[in-house]
């Protein structure tokens, strides 16, 4: 099993699933099974075999109490900064009774039969989904670990269980006078019958005492001080180091490469060429940079050589023009725009993004004659897998994935590519290799969220009321590549997110999409995808309306909300702790949106000046959020601030232009990031509630960008509707 020891992590080091289960003490696991859990429990973990473990109750995840009363959950899910290992832990804790520093977390291996999420129905760590798929089961796990542990102390002390109480891994007696720790009753609580998952009690919101408390993050520490391991840090015995240049055109091939003078370079070994690439494979990262250069690689650029961005708009415009595959049709809407009393039509556009994560692409691998090992970080273990044994010719058991810590995911490491090149250049390289891309090649051969083209048209009423609404989406399809079976008809569900079911009542609404494949031009999920387009457009159209209405727009959006209190309550909360009502500055202005995303209620206020010169500076965005129950405030506070950030990265400066089949963006120089002076206060204001979570991650990218082009609408009387915002066109003209 791949290991990441929160408390003592390791590189390159893995201990096979058969002798995890050999370890002794306590294990326990659960399965997705129609939504419930089912709890199993080893007769004697030493006994446990991996036959066994693949029967049809094969758990979701593993818990293992050790002698000394350590507690071990393999986590299903990856860590890419988001603190699902501390919120996941913290689930398991609360029903066992242990104390979150007693919890230490593994990678699990790849096997969707054990580690599904729930909700993505696959070993995978994306679509917010984390606390959502395991709010349950790991809670379940964790309460049936704990009353056997109590069971077996009271069968030692011959009392009923029911007079015995557990608390810091420890079971007491009613008088306080015994105890028991979990490491000396683990083995006893193994021969025990288990009792069915959903027959255990689990406790009250108000009985918990680590739910809902501002834990601290469980990998702060190693990250803090170089402890962490991520992909790109793997060491191995007799590893070597390649650099890596793709063709700059999409489905360009090499053409020649000057070998003699890449392996004259000092530490140079070797040369790999594949049909789209060119790997120089080195002792170091700076021989192979520096061989890779003096190879002098001239390309076959192929069919995309004039492939540029102005050709795809122009195409989205075309096919936009015409009826797409339905979302959604309640009324007749193209009557009701017939009739309205005032007609409000709008085209937006968002563009292509990169994901640009600090941490680079890259993969180590050991291709051996019957087996392939692989050091990465990956959000999809099993996807990578069973695209490595595609490639290999391998059985997946033979496909070992040594997972690790994400440098950021975003979805870009949804993504196989990455390490299904690695192991087409190791197939050729005698030892393991590390393939590690530059910053330019991340960027310029990445897989981008899609450029959208976006139609949208209303009509109001005398009173300003929207009685009809049309949205036709245009854009590439993601759900098309990734899970075909889920893109049925020609409906991308990804694609009209966000738009399909807005928050507001809107009687007679038409939504649909019309799949426009950009060529060439590879397009996969980023932080949101769907929403980072959908709320924007529609956020900033409901502003048109609320303006042609000639309202105020938290009045016109409450007035749209009255049958939705969740939605109300954080617009309500948002504007209130903004001050919405009080005037700015000139030149100044204010920006609200408001959305249901991945599970979560959100509205967030912007406050924004805009310099003479176009120049947008972001003061501050108030969030009210009414995401359930929190597990972890700090980590909620912290996520609403990083995923804000990484939404106004894309607002004031993201953009992936096509230029004769090329990316035009290499670097940080061009590809801007928000930079520390243009951060803005954020504050997260949430609504206590007693529903199941909802998730975090993506809610503050995909919210943000309409309270920003809305707040410089108010300050300029100027619409943004294509992204990212133009100082050009927000100059004074005075």
């Amino acid at each position: 099993m791949d290991t990441l020891n929160l408390n003592e992590p390791t590189s390159g080091s893995s201990t096979s699933r058969r002798t995890f289960l050999k370890g002794g003490g306590l294990l326990l696991g659960f399965a997705l099974l129609g939504g419930t859990t089912t709890s199993v429990f080893a007769a004697n973990a030493a006994q446990v075999t991996e036959d066994e473990v693949k029967a049809p109750f094969a758990p979701n995840g593993f818990i293992r109490i050790d002698p000394k009363g350590t507690v071990t959950l393999v986590m299903p899910m990856v860590e890419m900064g988001q603190g699902t290992y501390t919120s996941l832990a913290m689930l398991l804790a609360e029903e066992l009774e242990v104390d979150l520093d007693q919890v230490q977390v593994q990678h699990a291996p790849p096997n969707d039969a054990l580690y599904a999420n729930s909700i993505l129905h696959i070993q995978s760590t994306g679509l917010s989904s984390s606390v959502r798929a395991f709010w349950t089961p790991l809670r379940q796990a964790g309460a049936v670990g704990r009353t056997l542990l109590i069971a077996a102390a009271a069968k030692q002390w011959g009392v009923e269980p029911g007079t015995c109480k557990a608390a810091h891994g420890v079971v007491t007696d009613a008088s306080g006078s015994k105890h028991l720790s979990y490491g000396e009753l683990a083995d006893a609580a193994s021969k025990l019958p288990v009792p069915a998952a959903d027959s255990v009690k689990l406790k009250e919101p108000k009985d918990f005492t680590l739910i809902g408390t501002p834990a601290k993050r469980v990998d702060t520490p190693m990250k803090v001080d170089g402890r962490a391991i991520y992909g790109i840090d793997t060491k191995l015995p007799g590893m070597k180091v390649a650099a890596i240049s793709i063709s700059p055109v999409f489905g360009g091939k090499v053409k020649t490469v000057d070998e003699k003078a890449a392996l004259a370079v000092k530490g140079v070994h070797q040369v790999v060429k594949i049909d789209e690439a060119v790997a120089v494979v080195a002792d170091h990262l700076g021989a192979a940079k520096k061989g890779l250069e003096a190879a002098a690689i001239e390309w076959d650029d192929g069919p995309h050589a004039t492939v540029n961005t102005a050709d795809i708009i122009m195409e989205l415009e075309e096919k936009s023009k015409q009826p797409g595959a339905v979302a959604r049709n309640e009324g007749d809407a193209e009557k009701a725009l017939g009739s309205a009393a005032q007609r409000i039509d709008a085209i937006y556009q968002v563009p292509f993004l990169a994901h640009a994560t600090m941490e680079p692409m890259n993969c180590t691998v050991h291709m051996q004659k019957d087996s392939c090992d692989i050091w990465v970080g990956t959000q999809v273990p099993t996807l990578t897998q069973m695209f490595v044994a595609g490639v290999t010719g391998f059985p997946k058991e033979a496909i070992r994935i040594h997972n690790h810590l994400l440098g950021g995911g975003f979805g870009r490491r949804l993504e196989p590519d990455g390490t299904v090149l690695a192991v087409k250049i190791a197939k050729q390289v005698d030892g393991p290799v590390k393939v590690v891309w530059s910053r330019e090649e991340d960027i310029q051969h990445d897989m981008y969220r899609p450029y959208y083209y976006d139609r949208m048209s209303a009509g109001l009423d005398a009173d300003g009321k929207p009685v009809a609404w049309t949205h036709r989406i245009a854009g590439s399809s993601i759900f098309a590549r990734y899970v075909p079976q889920l893109f049925v008809n020609g409906l991308d569900p990804d694609a009209v997110e966000a738009a399909a079911e807005p928050p507001y009542a809107l009687p007679n609404i038409h939504v649909d999409y019309v799949q426009v494949e950009p060529p060439g031009v590879p397009t996969a999920f980023w932080r949101g995808v769907g929403p980072t387009h959908n709320v924007f457009v529609v956020e900033s159209f409901m502003d048109e309306l609320a303006h042609a209405a000639k309202q105020d727009p938290v009045a016109y959006r409450k007035a749209l909300l009255a049958n939705n209190p969740r939605a109300l309550g954080v617009l309500t909360l948002a504007a209130e702790k903004s001050g919405w009502d009080t005037p700015l500055p000139d030149g100044q202005g204010r920006g609200v949106s408001v959305a249901f995303i991945f599970g979560s209620y959100v509205a967030q206020v912007a406050e924004v000046t805009v310099g003479p010169d176009g120049a947008v500076k972001v003061n501050r965005i108030v969030c009210g959020l009414d995401c359930g129950l929190s597990v972890n405030p700090d980590t909620i506070e912290a996520q609403i601030q990083g995923g804000s950030i990484f939404g106004l990265t894309a607002v004031l400066h993201g953009a992936i232009t096509i230029k004769d089949g090329r990316v035009e963006q290499s670097n940080f120089d061009n590809y801007l990031p928000m930079r520390i002076d243009e951060v803005p206060v954020i504050e997260t204001h949430l609504v206590k509630s007693a529903e199941a979570p909802g998730g975090i991650g993506e809610v503050p990218t995909s919210i943000v960008s309409a309270a920003v082009t809305n707040a410089i609408f108010a300050a300029t009387g100027k619409r943004v509707r294509t992204l990212p915002v133009d100082p050009e066109m927000l100059k004074s003209s005075s």
